[in-house]
């Protein structure tokens, strides 16, 4: 198995994780380590974010706030152990976990997966979003691009 860069694939719908969910985006990566727990997957690919999306995450929060958006996962799980950084622990198994939250605009799920390949893993992540109005499709719309690159940056964080 070659290691290398996330790569976008195709996700499934529907998908368990959100059954309604009425789009979706998926990246997958190959890699050597061997994590010792999906906590542990999750922190490194979700849990940690650069400082230009951390910045870019105030913003959103300050532009919302007027339409009554949630700004994190930090009101349904407010405790730290529940949640992987701003994001709630819906699910957790010993190759998957799915974090995620319901709002007014949209309800998510980002599902990371880990399949043994031989002596390597792949890891995937997929989030998966259930679109309940046009706030909810203009904000994943605008958000899209930034969303794809601090998914891939994350993924890196598992090579």
């Amino acid at each position: 198995m070659t290691l290398d860069w996330p790569t976008s694939i195709k996700p499934v719908l529907p998908n368990e994780a959100l059954p309604d969910a009425n789009w979706a985006d998926a990246f997958e990566v190959s890699t050597h380590r061997n994590f010792a727990t999906m906590r542990e997957i999750a922190d490194a690919t979700v849990g940690t974010s650069p400082t230009w999306a951390k910045r870019l995450f105030k913003i959103r929060n300050f532009i919302v706030a007027p339409f009554g958006l949630k700004p994190d996962g930090k009101i349904d799980a407010p405790r730290s152990e529940s949640r992987i950084s701003i994001f709630p622990i819906l699910q957790e198994s010993e190759d998957s976990i799915v974090l995620g939250m319901d709002d007014i605009h949209l309800n998510f799920r980002i599902l990371i997966e880990r399949f043994a390949i031989g002596g390597d893993f792949q890891i995937r992540v997929t989030t998966l979003v259930q679109r309940h109005n046009i706030l909810g499709k203009v904000y994943i719309m605008l958000i899209m691009p930034f969303h794809k690159l601090i998914v891939a940056s994350g993924m890196r964080n598992v090579i």
